[in-house]
């Protein structure tokens, strides 16, 4: 069975016979679906993995998966009427989201620990836990819309599409997304904007209506993801030399850890003629490399492990370098993303995801960039 699990308010269509395993992080949006599936008349289960404590974090409002979130993810089912059961991943998480991340810190790139845990604990080991469960879908509260078009042999096929509401679109981070993944997710909150999710979530009586949005890194207590690499791989944490393009020594940082491509602050050097950035990480050296904005400029990225669901697109494609940028005209051909016009800021560990208008057709790790002729000549 695959139920069209698409509903924007309680009361819609039955889905009375059918089984919705809904994952629930303990915030509003998750609490919601869980609302909306119940209401639906489906079956409904609640799962809650538990993925760290940090001590701090396990009773921090806007964390997720963690402690209090727990007892609110609980508090919610019990509220609904639905049965809730919590899995204790943290191991796992500690090993393939917290260590990749300190790594790739160490290894001078910018990680995206979202997409990470997206791509393994939660759309991998839930995906199992909800087919063991005998589920007909996996539910969960990301804003993103799964649309039916036609696949190549005419039968319907699901696609990922931005979310309705630009302002909380979560494609970028879901570009890892597979196909068999996406025929198996709903989310059902793709369509509404996050006000009218809280409205539901008061009229229902969750306690959960006014509760904060998690953070991006929801495992770092404090915001300092800095302390967290430090504590896990403290050679990261060494000074080193800030050197301008031309290998000219200009000062002395405090660890390559506190910096990634693109960044202006924190690098505290006087004399300059004009605002230096960070155009290079150099691990081996631990050297800091810094220009001009000019310097910056790329004409094109490579990309490592290209996850492609735009089967069928055949026309234009725009390209997004970082989650808060605007996707900008691009080529894209054998593993390299090329753009346009020059692009800024693009960092190695970052990805680059694809799109078609508003379709999601995939994307990839940035391993490396081309200068653009502008960088060259700086």
């Amino acid at each position: 069975m695959d139920p069209d699990f698409q509903l924007e308010s309680p009361g819609a269509a039955s889905l009375a016979g059918r089984r919705i395993v809904v994952a629930m992080s303990g915030g509003v949006d998750s609490s919601v679906v869980a609302a909306l599936a119940a209401a639906s008349g489906a079956e409904t289960i609640g799962v809650t993995l538990q993925l760290y404590d940090h001590g701090a974090a396990v009773g921090r409002k806007g964390a997720c998966c963690a402690g209090q979130d727990i007892r609110d993810a609980r508090a919610v089912a019990d509220r609904l009427g639905i049965a809730h059961y919590v899995f204790d991943y943290e191991s796992r998480f500690r090993d393939s989201v917290i260590a990749d991340f300190a790594d790739e810190y160490a290894a001078g790139r910018t990680p995206i620990p979202c997409v990470r845990c997206n791509q393994g604990v939660k759309f991998t080991d839930l995906f199992g836990i909800a087919r063991d469960l005998g589920a007909d879908c996996l539910a969960t509260g990301h804003y993103v819309r799964r649309v039916l078009g036609e696949g190549a042999d005419g039968r319907p096929r699901p696609e990922l599409h931005r979310a309705a509401d630009p302002a909380r679109d979560q494609s970028y981070f879901l570009f890892a997304t597979t196909a068999d993944q996406l025929a198996y997710l709903r989310f059902p909150l793709g369509g509404m904007p996050k006000p009218r999710v809280r409205e539901i979530a008061a009229e229902l009586g969750l306690g959960v209506a006014a509760k904060p949005d998690s953070q991006d890194i929801c495992f770092v207590p404090d915001g300092d993801y800095a302390g967290i690499v430090k504590k896990l791989r403290p050679e990261a944490a060494e000074e080193g030399d800030i050197v301008g393009l031309d290998g000219r020594m200009l000062g002395r940082h405090r660890g390559l850890i506190h910096f990634t491509v693109g960044q202006r602050r924190g690098i505290e050097i006087g004399g300059s003629p004009e605002p230096l950035y960070v155009v290079r990480l150099e691990p081996a050296t631990k050297r800091l490399v810094v220009g001009p904005r000019r310097a910056l400029a790329v004409s094109a990225a490579v990309l490592e492990d290209v996850n492609w669901i735009g089967e069928g697109h055949g026309g234009p494609i725009t390209a997004k370098v970082r989650s808060l940028a605007k996707p900008v005209p691009a080529r894209f051909e054998d593993g390299v993303v090329r753009f346009d016009q020059p692009e800024y800021g693009v960092a190695p560990g970052q990805a680059a995801v694809l799109y078609g208008g508003d379709r999601v057709l995939g994307g990839g790790w940035i391993s490396e960039t081309v200068p653009a002729e502008i960088a060259v000549a700086a």
